[in-house]
Order: C-alpha cells, then sequence, then structure tokens
C-alpha cells in the first residue's frame, strides 16, 4: 500500500464519479431509454460499484492516517485529506442520493408488477373475459375482498381503455405511491388503500371539487381541520401530500374500527358514516358487507367501491392491456427543509437552478406562493439534488426578502391574511362569473383559480364557488 496506489484509486473513484453522476436532467433523460430489467441492473451495478470504491478508498486513508500518526517525519508523502477534497462535493452526494433513489423507486415498482405481467390477449366472449378478470382479480390477494363482477368489469373496461388515464395515473405514482404506501404501512393498513387515491384525485395533488373538496384524498375544510390540516388563505394543506395522506390514514383507521369491513369503511369514506348507517338500518337483517347494502346508498358511492376494485386491477395489471407511463412532471427524488421566516417560493426560483413551477409543484400547499412562517416552522419540498445548493445560498435567497415580500414583511399583516376565510356563493339563474367577481370585490381570474375553473363562460345554476375573503 503505497501513494501510487491510493492515487490509482483516487483516479478512478473520480472517473466513477465524473461518469454516473450526471445531473438530474441528464439523468432522468437517460432513464426514459431504460426498456427493459437488464439496463437497470448494469445502472444498480454502477452503484454498487460506487459504494464499493468509495469504501475502500475511506478504509485505505484510515490507514494512512494511522501510519502518519506513527511517523510523523513522513507526513509529506502522506496527504489523502488533500486528495479527498479535490472533486468529492456535496453537490456530488446529493447526485449519488438522487440516483439512488430513483433506481430504488423504480426497483420497487418494478419488483411488484413482476409479479402480475401478463400479455395483452383478445377473447372472445364477455364470458372468456370475466374469468380471466376474476382470476386475475383473485390473485390480488389482500385483507381487502376484491369480489368480481358485472360492475366491476365496467369500471375495469373505463380504467384500462384509451383514454391516457391510468398513463398519467402511473407516471405520478412514482413520486406519490412510495410516500402513500410508507404512510399506510405505518398506520397498519393495506397498502391497497393506495388505489382510493387514484379515484379521489387521479393523483393530481391541486384537484378541487364543485363540492369544495380538495388534494389527493378530497377532504372539505371541516373534515381536514378535523384531523389538524390547517385551512386559511395562505396555506392550505389538503394540498400537501404528506400531510393529508398522514390525516387520510386516520380517517380510514377509524372508519374501519367502526364497521370491521374494509367496503363498508371505504364506502363510508365517500359518503360518510352517517348515509351507510342509514343504509345497514335500511337493509335490515344481518348486512356484512358493501353489497348487502348497496341498493341503499347514494348513487356516487354505489360506483365507488367498484371503481376501487377496478383501480386497484388497472394498477397492477396495467401491462396486460399494453398501457404504458413516462416521468412525473416533478423530480421524483425529493428532500425536505424546515423554514422558520417568512419565504417566498420566487426567491428560491430567482436565486437557484430550480423552476418556480416545480417549486409550485413539489409544495402546492402555500396557496400564494409564501411560507407564513412567522410563529411556526414549515416544511420546504426540494428537488433532492438541489438541498446543498439551498443551504449554501440560504443567506442570499433570504436576503432576497424586500424584492418579495414587500406587503408582508409586517408579521402583522401575514397574521391578518391567516386568519382570513373562505365565502362560498351559489350560483344562480343569469350570473355571470364577471358579475359575480365585482360583487365580492375581486377578479374573474382569481376565482377561476380558487375554483379550479377552466371557462369563464361555462356556469351551472346551483354550482358552489369558493370566494377568498379578503
Amino acid at each position: 500500500m503505497n501513494k501510487i496506489n491510493l492515487t490509482c484509486i483516487l483516479v478512478a473513484l473520480l472517473f466513477t464519479l465524473g461518469n454516473i453522476t450526471p445531473s438530474a436532467a441528464q439523468f432522468r433523460k437517460k432513464t426514459k431509454k431504460l426498456t427493459t430489467k437488464q439496463q437497470l441492473v448494469v445502472e444498480r451495478q454502477k452503484i454498487d460499484s460506487l459504494t464499493s470504491l468509495l469504501e475502500e478508498y475511506r478504509k485505505r486513508e484510515a490507514e494512512l492516517q494511522k501510519v502518519s500518526d506513527k511517523q510523523e517525519e513522513q507526513k509529506e508523502q502522506y496527504t489523502p485529506r488533500t486528495l479527498l477534497t479535490i472533486d468529492y462535493t456535496p453537490a456530488k452526494a446529493d447526485s449519488l442520493a438522487e440516483l439512488l433513489h430513483i433506481t430504488q423507486v423504480s426497483d420497487a415498482m418494478e419488483n411488484f408488477f413482476d409479479d402480475y405481467i401478463c400479455e395483452p390477449v383478445t377473447l372472445s366472449t364477455d364470458s372468456q373475459y370475466d374469468s380471466l378478470y376474476s382470476a386475475r382479480l383473485k390473485a390480488l390477494v389482500s385483507p381487502i375482498h376484491f369480489p368480481y363482477n358485472e360492475l366491476v368489469r365496467s369500471y375495469i373496461k373505463r380504467y384500462t381503455d384509451s383514454s391516457g388515464l391510468m398513463s398519467r395515473v402511473l407516471a405520478l405514482a412514482q413520486y406519490y405511491f412510495p410516500m402513500i404506501e410508507d404512510e399506510l404501512l405505518k398506520a397498519g393498513l393495506p397498502v391497497e388503500l393506495r388505489a382510493m387515491a387514484i379515484i379521489e384525485s387521479a393523483l393530481q395533488a391541486t384537484a378541487y371539487s364543485r363540492a369544495g373538496a380538495a388534494g389527493l384524498w378530497q377532504f372539505m375544510p371541516s373534515t381536514a381541520k378535523s384531523y389538524g390540516l390547517e385551512v386559511n388563505s395562505m396555506i392550505d394543506e389538503r394540498y400537501d401530500p404528506v400531510k393529508s395522506t398522514k390525516a387520510a390514514c386516520k380517517y380510514m383507521k377509524s372508519l374501519y374500527n367502526m364497521y370491521d369491513d374494509w367496503s363498508l369503511a371505504i364506502a363510508a369514506y365517500n359518503c360518510g358514516p352517517g348515509n351507510v348507517n342509514k343504509a345497514l338500518r335500511r337493509t335490515g337483517g344481518n348486512p356484512q358487507s358493501f353489497w348487502d347494502v348497496y341498493w341503499h346508498l347514494p348513487r356516487e358511492t354505489r360506483s365507488y367501491v367498484p371503481a376501487f376494485i377496478a383501480a386497484t386491477y388497472a394498477y397492477a395489471y396495467h401491462e396486460a392491456h399494453g398501457i404504458t407511463y413516462g416521468e412525473p412532471p416533478m423530480p421524483i427524488a425529493v428532500d425536505t427543509i424546515q423554514v422558520n421566516r417568512l419565504l417566498h417560493l420566487g426567491q428560491i426560483a430567482a436565486t437557484m437552478d430550480i423552476s418556480n413551477e416545480t417549486l409550485k409543484m413539489l409544495n402546492p400547499q402555500y396557496k400564494m406562493d409564501i411560507i407564513p412562517a412567522i410563529n411556526k416552522s414549515y416544511t420546504l419540498v426540494l428537488p433532492m439534488n438541489r438541498v446543498t445548493d439551498y443551504i449554501s445560498q440560504q443567506d442570499s435567497i433570504f436576503a432576497k426578502d424586500s424584492t418579495f415580500l414587500k406587503e408582508y414583511l409586517n408579521p402583522e399583516n401575514v397574521t391578518k391574511k391567516i386568519q382570513a376565510t373562505s365565502t362560498y356563493y351559489r350560483v344562480k339563474s343569469g350570473d355571470t362569473l364577471g358579475a359575480i367577481a365585482r360583487r365580492h370585490g375581486v377578479t374573474t381570474k382569481q376565482i377561476m383559480q380558487w375554483n379550479n375553473l377552466k371557462n369563464a363562460n361555462r356556469l351551472s345554476v346551483g354550482q358552489r364557488l369558493r370566494i377568498e375573503k379578503r
């Protein structure tokens, strides 16, 4: 073991770092070409090689340091710490962590789908498809029962058609499902409940319904607040994927404890336990499941459990229907930073190499792009390969507050905005969006944004519009 050997190891290490730690954009572009398991194995082997090389180098460094301590006169011959700092930077470490996380997500999904890969088949009769779908559902062993019938079949066809819905869901699942599954497992719930987020929001974190439900799990404001989610004019944690998932887990656990049956608990999530209890009383006898009270439930809820079963099927067996998917619009590998002072997302975008659109996708709970960290800290989600940059440039980021936060620098102004609440307006015959906006002292664009409206001219009598108080 000598200086020449150590240098050779270092050169190999730096060459490896330069070749397998691309930028996030380069890596995502490269992963689009990974279409086979063999190619993914190659990527994992590169990571394993790098890890081994790092361990070997650090081991050699420690040995040389011991020699240096004992033989001070030979200190000039051994400079491992100088060598180590040549190119092994925190940014490189972030890139390695990002690469590892993306590979882990790919592996996890691949390992799950391996059990359900089937070649697309064309059968001649409905009865043959019935037998096929029924057998595939039976293979999905779970605490949740997945019965098959004509209604379930109709929803399977809907989720596996050529509309592209499941392709979009599968792309987003790479980002959302690892987190959702973690929270379900922590709560002791079946991971198959992840499919509820598909039928609630199609995995759109900013989904908003006409009834006022919002987020991945479509919480109403009152329900959200009862589970500790913050909902006000500055922040709506129904849109926070992690916090809303934790709340959904608590709610589902309560519902299951109430009914001791997953089909009834899932139905109650849709229509509320009051409606399920009414259906149970009207049925008489001793109803055991959703199917026993089917005709006494609200019409929407009758479709909810079959849709859940079909979404579970479509997720597992998408390859059997020729469904493919690409990357999600947001980075897959992310990490969090705790922010304890007022911060506009624009301050980060103006300082770092990250777009404002990406920041908003990763932090959808901040309604005005402002983290209102006045009296407590809030979470900021960043791409994993930008965390070190944020820490090193934090002073520069916060120095831009006078540009982005002019009207919010006074804490009293922020407190007033946080305490503001929403009001709701029911559309009447003859109403126009412009007239409604003028009546409430807001703009048409704001109403469209608050209610996720795409067309200002399409209003329905009785439609409920949310108006932010000012």
